[in-house]
């Protein structure tokens, strides 16, 4: 007998209900808590999204997913530019962030107390920065790299120009896969 994923009970039957993005198996006394999400009646467990490479194997709904691709491809052909959006205008951690605090501390011939003082941090937080454990703060980042004199953004140069839009041949996600409902 199945079990209620949120209460535990065993039930005969369940019900798929979203709650908060997830989708669980719930009782219909929990199901309360989210929203029902409607079952597809094909034979097939398929997920939301497919590829053009997959839409030709299912039968029963090539007409729909022909259809949809047709309304589809209409609204992203014409455009070959990027949107842009907040995270255009944030700076990405250094994924050595660790390894540049720590040698540009040790070339200053300071300890991680010496640092976390003069920073007005506690020195547990530079041990944690200095082994990765934790990325820093946009507050703390900033000091950082005004104290020690070093970057800990990543080049922006060559990523920003693989979004510049000058090719109109690249594919992205959104030409690629097709919603199904």
């Amino acid at each position: 007998m199945p079990q209620c994923e949120m209460c535990g009970k065993e039930r005969p039957s369940l019900t798929t209900v979203k709650v908060e993005g997830a989708e669980l198996e719930l009782c219909d006394d929990c199901k309360e808590f989210g929203t029902e999400v409607r079952t597809e009646s094909s034979s097939s467990q398929s997920t939301k999204y497919s590829t053009s490479s997959s839409s030709g194997k299912s039968s029963g709904s090539g007409g729909a997913s022909s259809a949809s691709s047709t309304a589809g491809s209409g609204s992203s052909g014409g455009s070959s530019r990027r949107r842009r959006d907040m995270f255009d205008d944030m700076d990405e951690i250094a994924s050595d962030y660790d390894r540049r605090i720590r040698e540009a501390r040790e070339d200053r011939s300071m300890s991680q107390e010496d640092l976390a003082q003069s920073l007005n941090e506690k020195a547990s937080l530079i041990r944690k920065l200095e082994r990765g454990d934790i990325l820093p703060s946009d507050e703390v980042q900033k000091k950082l790299e005004r104290k020690l004199e070093i970057s800990l953004v990543e080049g922006g140069s060559s990523e920003d120009s693989e979004w510049s839009g000058s090719s109109s041949t690249t594919t992205t996600l959104g030409d690629v896969v097709k919603r199904k409902d």
